[in-house]
């Protein structure tokens, strides 16, 4: 079991050092040029793209505490951890957002007249193609493992497309003779960063604030009902990881039963549920006799 989740989370940590790879490189080079041409927007896009590469830092350090086996003190195991710092990852993104804001607010009104030609535009269209790849890749395979990390990150990386987009508007904007678009395109990707922040910080708040996970009650009563012996199931509650999910559930039996036989009812319960619904971890069957 242990050895299965380190090699599970040793999938995660290589599509990260990819990712980064990747990242800390477009984001150099818009940084680089973005400065060199005084393109603010340009800039404001290579240090989104470069807080891509610190999330995927933040990502592989969250893994880090993730994979480690259950303890005395953490009984149900450390996956929460890789939640924990989805969440981080989110005020980075709220950090990044309010310091562009300012910045393009700041070049409203005191205007600077980019340099534009191009190479600005071989840069971002570049740029914005390995973006879409690693989006595509990162969120595919964050699915596929059931990984908060990947998932969010990949979000984060879907906001740096939008901008790549709204820069190279920006830089259609300035060549036309409209160089006050560039620090209004600068507040809009401001603004799209934010909204990734805030989407990532919802999904992670829910899993640590126990938010019930979405399961079919109905299914899992169904499978419950077939469980010879079992008379009623009620008050089916669910929280957790959509990868590491913890079901408690009410059933109802015969009165008289006795309690080696209720207790065998629960053990076929737990084993029916587990192999239905292979990301549940754990049930808890609380027995009540059957009220006639």
């Amino acid at each position: 079991m242990v050895a299965d989740i380190q090699k599970h989370y040793q999938k995660i940590r290589k599509i990260l050092l990819v990712i980064l790879a990747l990242n800390w490189l477009t984001a150099l080079a818009k940084i680089i040029y973005g400065l060199s041409s005084r393109c603010s927007s340009m800039t404001a896009d290579g240090f989104h793209s470069l807080s891509d590469g610190t999330s995927n830092v933040i990502g592989l350090l969250g893994i880090h505490f993730a994979c480690q086996p259950v303890d005395k003190d953490h009984p149900y195991g450390h996956k929460k951890y890789e939640t924990l710092f989805s969440l981080v990852i989110s005020a980075m993104l709220f950090i990044v957002a309010f310091n562009l804001i300012k910045q393009g607010w700041a070049r409203l009104h005191q205007p600077i007249l980019p340099q534009v030609d191009i190479s600005s535009f071989a840069i971002m269209v570049i740029t914005l193609a390995v973006n879409i790849w690693v989006m595509n890749y990162e969120n595919k395979k964050g699915r596929k493992l059931k990984s908060d990390i990947l998932i969010s990150d990949s979000m984060h990386t879907r906001a740096d497309i939008f901008t790549s987009f709204s820069v190279i508007a920006s830089l259609i904007a300035i060549k036309l003779g409209f160089p006050i678009i560039d620090p209004l395109i600068t507040i809009l990707i401001s603004l799209f960063i934010g909204f990734a922040a805030f989407e990532i910080a919802k999904q992670s708040s829910d899993v640590l604030c126990d938010t019930a996970v979405f399961l079919d009650d109905q299914k899992i009563r169904n499978i419950v009902l077939k469980t010879k012996g079992v008379r009623a199931c009620h008050k089916i509650r669910s929280r957790g990881r959509i990868d590491d999910i913890y079901i408690d559930l009410h059933v109802q039996v015969n009165p008289n039963m006795h309690i080696d036989n209720a207790h065998q009812i629960s053990d076929n319960i737990e084993e029916a549920i587990k192999s239905a619904i292979p990301e549940i971890a754990d049930v808890v069957v609380h027995m009540e006799p059957l009220e006639h």
